[in-house]
């Protein structure tokens, strides 16, 4: 009986994600079958600092699937990244009685909820962020709807830079990787594709590219640079100066975090949420909801935070070689 899990704790933490709100609702409701009080910590490890908690229940959680966003705030913490905020931390556990904290997130998340585990608390991790630069699953919560939103952003753009016959060049979020880019990319028919993880040639994959669309009688060209990459405004005068055809940049930003789920996010929100109170109820600890080969899987948090994810070098061979 000493290792029964009667109070689970469940926080967001880092950027927010779509998604996110499903995760929570299908843990707080899993936790309600089982006769498991759910603990929401606003504000991610901040709020689990200074205790700022409230207990959910089935009917708290109704209605927010479909929300953007997190119901339960995140926030970045500077006093978490000291050992003194995260015994901090494990002390407010204790004192709410927590047997363990389910954490909602990216591989920042992750690192936290490992210092969480050698303070002694139990933890499960759950991956949610538009990035998809999770190591240890193939899918994160949060991806498609980030990748419908700039698709949809793109398709609207397209139209009139094809108006004015210009050169759109766009930047997708991601962080440090190119998995989006690539993503959004392939689905609207890029010209040409700049990500981090490969070096490219500005005169090969970009100006060549733009040239032998032209031959072609294509009107419109569309370059997708990464985040991690940047230099869009660089990029763009490179073009009008080489190639004489007016360039402009679009930044989609932040609605790329935003907006309501699309059903895949709700779907693998609503498992994940479900397998991570199923895994602490019967014994498991400190480990990483994952997703590969098609299943929900468990990895242990230590050796997820080893993992690489590479990038599909296929999908992006593919986006270049029907660019044109």
């Amino acid at each position: 009986m000493e290792n029964k899990i009667r109070r689970i704790g469940i926080l967001t933490s880092g950027g927010d994600a779509p998604g996110m709100n499903a995760a929570i609702r299908a843990a707080v409701r899993t936790c309600a079958k089982n006769g498991v009080i759910a603990v929401g910590i606003r504000r991610g490890y901040q709020g689990l600092i200074h205790a700022d908690v409230l207990e959910m229940t089935a009917r708290t959680v109704n209605g927010i699937t479909h929300r953007g966003g997190t119901v339960l705030y995140t926030a970045r913490s500077e006093d978490f990244m000291s050992e003194a905020g995260q015994h901090r931390a494990a002390q407010t556990c204790r004192y709410l009685g927590l047997d363990a904290v389910i954490c909602i997130g990216g591989d920042g998340t992750f690192r936290g909820a490992l210092a969480l585990s050698r303070q002694g608390v139990n933890v499960m991790g759950i991956p949610a962020t538009i990035d998809n630069d999770i190591g240890c699953s193939h899918y994160t919560i949060g991806f498609d709807t980030a990748a419908n939103t700039a698709v949809e952003a793109i398709d609207r753009l397209a139209d009139t830079m094809q108006s004015h016959e210009r050169v759109s060049v766009v930047e997708v979020m991601g962080r440090h990787a190119g998995h989006l880019a690539v993503y959004v990319g392939l689905a609207v028919g890029a010209t040409s594709i700049i990500i981090p993880e490969f070096p490219y040639s500005f005169e090969r994959d970009v100006i060549e590219k733009i040239r032998e669309g032209r031959m072609h009688d294509k009107h419109h060209h569309l370059i997708i640079v990464a985040e991690g990459v940047g230099k869009c405004d660089e990029i763009c005068k490179r073009i009008a100066d080489e190639t004489g055809l007016e360039a402009r940049v679009s930044i989609i930003g932040y609605i790329q975090r935003g907006g309501s789920p699309t059903a895949r996010d709700r779907d693998m929100a609503a498992r994940m949420g479900h397998f991570a109170v199923e895994q602490l109820l019967k014994g498991e600890r400190n480990q990483v909801i994952c997703y590969r080969d098609s299943r929900i899987v468990p990895t242990p948090i230590e050796e997820a935070l080893q993992m690489e994810k590479n990038l599909d070098a296929y999908m992006y061979r593919v986006a270049g070689d029907i660019g044109i």
